[in-house]
């Protein structure tokens, strides 16, 4: 569906009192989309109506009029840039942002996570500012809990009786 035909949907839906509605189209426009600023700007309006000043400073990060106390919120909420280079969901090069500040802000982001991490990061490659995406799985150090302990031990009877019930049914069939 055009990029103009979804909008029109999204009025009629905001217009009905449909705001997840519109919520959930523009969320998929900026997916469809993501260097239209545009739709970046409608969906920061649509999270203004549910109060939610960090999501619509997510969305108005790029914008020259941005409020500063939404993106005093986003940036809180989002803490490192390699959280907020996700939140953004940008692909492609900075140029496509169609203003110089857009360019300028995507840059920053983009050359703060590089930083942090210490190696070069690509908008079109998650996985090079994905903090997480190490693939190592690393056990807490924490003790055991009762409450861990009694879950495994709930756990284990439950599959012993299981195994037990399983093992009489088929004795049974041969009897």
């Amino acid at each position: 569906m055009p990029l103009s035909n979804t909008l029109v949907r999204v009025d009629a839906d905001l217009a009905a009192g449909r705001v997840p509605m519109a919520r959930q189209r523009l969320r998929g426009l900026v997916s469809s989309f993501p260097h239209d600023l545009t739709v970046r700007r409608r969906l920061a309006e649509v999270y203004r109506l549910y109060g939610d000043a960090a999501e619509a400073g997510r969305w108005m990060y790029l914008e020259e009029d941005r409020d500063a106390d939404e993106t005093a919120a986003f940036e809180e909420r989002y803490g490192s840039p390699g959280w907020r280079m996700k939140a953004l969901a940008w692909r492609g090069p900075e140029a496509l942002a169609g203003t110089a500040l857009a360019e300028e802000r995507l840059v920053a982001v983009r050359a703060a996570c590089a930083e942090e991490l210490g190696h070069p990061v690509d908008w079109d490659d998650p996985a090079t500012y994905d903090e997480d995406a190490d693939g190592e799985y690393e056990a807490p150090d924490e003790p055991w809990t009762v409450g861990g302990v009694l879950a495994g031990v709930g756990c284990a009877v439950g599959v012993i009786a299981f195994v037990t019930v399983w093992v009489l049914g088929v004795i049974s069939l041969f009897d």
